[in-house]
């Protein structure tokens, strides 16, 4: 059924993309009686709301007298034509989390956890998730990940939604008090959709502006924009606040991350410090993070541990599409008893033409494969570090890693790069992967 809210009783809404979340946005504002204008540029999408809403282009419509157009994350602000019409009509732009915070008055008691960053949000986010459910409370999870969260249906009294939130989806919000407020990091991305890196940073921070001060910020205060926004965030509330709390990955016993398969890494280990501090928030008991931390399996294309074939790892980090999201990939498997022992498979569609963030890490790739679009600049710009096979096609790349890596070794797809040179999506080169490795004998 979905979140139904009477907070949108008689309310009238313009909805522009009608993929998973504007689907579900539909649904939650027609089944709470709001009037709705929906608009896709598929058929097949607009014939999946007829019946539910009117059918018009939010662009070509007088929007006066509206409450609010909701657009997906995926519309860019900053260049498309929505922005200037409903600024000239007076009427916000919000997504779907919008929509979400306005309906928290009126469903069970709960809690809301928000994570954003750069990298580490899904499986921070689904880590935070695991931990709850293994400690026996009601949660969902949604936002960036999953099933849109409108779509779900309402915890009960005492549950907690746990919500990754991406800069655009913050932007697209301007009520979320989150009772616990998260954020893991912050290195240059999307930049063509803000003002600068300065534009993206301020998307972030507006997570914590939007708390009441009596609510929980964690803040992993390990770069400088992040460390930036803590001192900010101390500043607007109380300097020795509790309810500030500054982690780093330094926090966490290597002896004890060692016990937790899937979290494995200095990014994991600030992954799971984050988690740690949420669930302590929660008020969740140490036995049940420990336990929740040891069961944790990863989110496909996230450091998948895929196959282990004649001694040999293959992991998929499809996710991977930039260099500082790649870097603590390749950290998370040093040399053992002095011999790199990474088999590495980089490239697609460059977002930079240099792997700087990678390189402290070189020393423990015994070779490169390169692929795609990037594969010929990369193997150029490897060559001095380590063995290279410019590849070109991933299913290449995967046979020659397969021949030459020994037991011991790990077989690790993190290609710093988008995917859409040879790809649908990130999940389709995993996907594509794990096939390649199912292939092997």
């Amino acid at each position: 059924m979905g979140i139904v809210s009477d907070v949108f009783a008689g309310r009238k809404y313009a909805v522009l993309g009608l993929a998973r979340s504007g689907l579900a946005t539909v649904e939650c504002l027609a089944a709470s009686g709001a009037q709705v204008v929906a608009w896709d540029s598929r058929d097949e999408a607009r014939a999946a709301v007829e019946g539910k809403a009117e059918l018009a282009d939010p662009t070509e419509i007088d929007l006066k007298g509206f409450d609010g157009v909701v657009v997906s994350p995926g519309v860019p602000l900053n260049r498309h034509p929505i922005a200037m019409h409903a600024k000239l009509a007076g009427v916000p732009v919000v997504g779907d989390i919008e929509l979400f915070a306005l309906a928290r008055p009126t469903l069970p008691k709960h809690r809301v956890v928000g994570i954003t960053g750069t990298n580490g949000k899904s499986t921070t986010t689904a880590l935070v998730h695991h931990i709850i459910e293994t400690a026996g409370i009601p949660t969902r999870m949604g936002g960036n990940i999953g099933l849109p969260i409108l779509g779900q249906d309402p915890l009960p009294d005492g549950g907690v939604y746990v919500l990754e939130l991406s800069s655009y989806q913050i932007d697209l919000t301007r009520s979320l008090d989150c009772d616990v407020a998260v954020l893991l990091n912050i290195t240059p991305d999307h930049l063509d959709r803000y003002n600068g890196f300065e534009g993206y940073v301020a998307s972030k921070a507006r997570l914590f502006e939007m708390q009441a001060g009596d609510h929980i910020a964690v803040i992993a205060a390990e770069d400088e924009p992040s460390r930036s926004i803590l001192s900010s965030v101390r500043h607007s509330r109380a300097a020795d606040d509790e309810r500030v709390m500054a982690v780093k990955a330094a926090d966490i016993d290597p002896s004890r991350q060692a016990g937790w398969p899937a979290l494995q890494g200095p990014h994991n280990a600030q992954n799971a410090a984050v988690a740690i501090a949420v669930a302590r928030a929660l008020g969740i008991d140490e036995a049940a993070i420990e336990k929740g931390l040891q069961s944790y399996a990863s989110l496909p294309h996230r450091m998948q541990r895929v196959r282990e074939l004649n001694g040999v790892l293959y992991v998929n980090d499809s996710k991977a599409t930039n260099a500082a999201s790649t870097a603590p990939a390749l950290a998370a498997y040093p040399p053992i008893d002095g011999r790199p022992r990474l088999h590495w498979i980089v490239g697609g569609l460059a977002k930079t033409d240099n792997l700087d963030e990678c390189e402290p890490y070189f020393g423990n790739v015994a070779h490169a494969y390169t692929i795609g679009e990037a594969g010929a600049m990369f193997a150029e710009l490897l060559r001095s570090h380590m063995a290279v096979d410019d590849s070109e096609m991933l299913s290449a790349a995967v046979r020659r890693a397969a021949r030459v890596a020994q037991p011991g070794d790990v077989v690790l797809l993190s290609p710093a790069c988008a995917s859409f040179d040879q790809f649908r999506d990130f999940e389709a080169r995993g996907d594509a992967f794990v096939a390649a490795v199912a292939a092997l004998e």
